[in-house]
């Protein structure tokens, strides 16, 4: 089942053009966001959960607010962050599983792991400008991220998706919702998965990083 849905996930994701406005399977797209598409939703929490099963609720809000709101809320000191930069690449052990992959239901944004630097798929300077260049890239979402989250809270319920401390998390992250508030990655995911990755809006991307990645991932 969760494999169906990811394919279903994926080709839907392939057909919805930057500055669509269609409708598709009953579900809005207007300027490029699918608004509310609780179907691709839960698509996007069961590939989480496959791909990182010990993903806690809170790691979930952090995918889809990231989606949501996009890199602007990281950046202020663009010294600070090429500094955090080198600074996590220093640090990184291990490799990630995956090189890229996106963010919420949507695709609005994607994460680029600090391997493809690491690995030198591409530099450190071209990942830091295309992150620096998506916190302006789109325009702000029309919907209220709260009412987002609780369209999200809605969809885990009904289809009864199993996330470990559902119930404790839930309470302190719709307030967090309510705030527009960002979190970390919960820390069995930290532990577990050591992320290290920059957001970067999906059409940046694909015009400027996508290619130099599969192709070096390819030799």
């Amino acid at each position: 089942m969760r494999k169906h849905l990811i394919t279903l996930l994926i080709l839907t994701l392939s057909a919805i053009g930057s500055s669509a406005q269609t409708d598709l399977h009953s579900h809005v797209v207007t300027e490029g966001y699918l608004e509310f598409d609780t179907l691709s939703i839960h698509v996007a929490i069961e590939r989480q959960l496959e791909t990182y099963p010990k993903s806690t609720l809170q790691d979930v809000y952090k995918s889809f607010y990231q989606e949501h709101f996009g890199p602007e809320h990281m950046i202020s000191d663009t010294a600070s962050v090429r500094q955090y930069l080198d600074y996590e690449l220093a640090q990184m052990t291990e490799k990630a599983s995956v090189y890229f992959e996106p963010t919420g239901s949507e695709g609005a944004y994607v994460r680029v792991s600090l391997s493809a630097v690491a690995d030198s798929l591409i530099t450190a300077e071209q990942l830091l400008d295309a992150f620096i260049r998506s916190a302006n890239a789109r325009p702000k979402p029309s919907t209220d991220w709260a009412t987002k989250w609780e369209t999200i809270i809605s969809v885990i319920e009904k289809e009864d998706i199993e996330i470990e401390g559902f119930e404790a998390d839930k309470p302190l992250l719709m307030e967090a919702a309510r705030n527009h508030q960002a979190v970390h990655h919960s820390r069995i995911y930290n532990e577990t998965y050591h992320p290290h990755y920059r957001i970067v809006e999906r059409e940046i991307f694909e015009t400027e990083l996508k290619q130099m990645i599969n192709s070096g991932s390819s030799e």
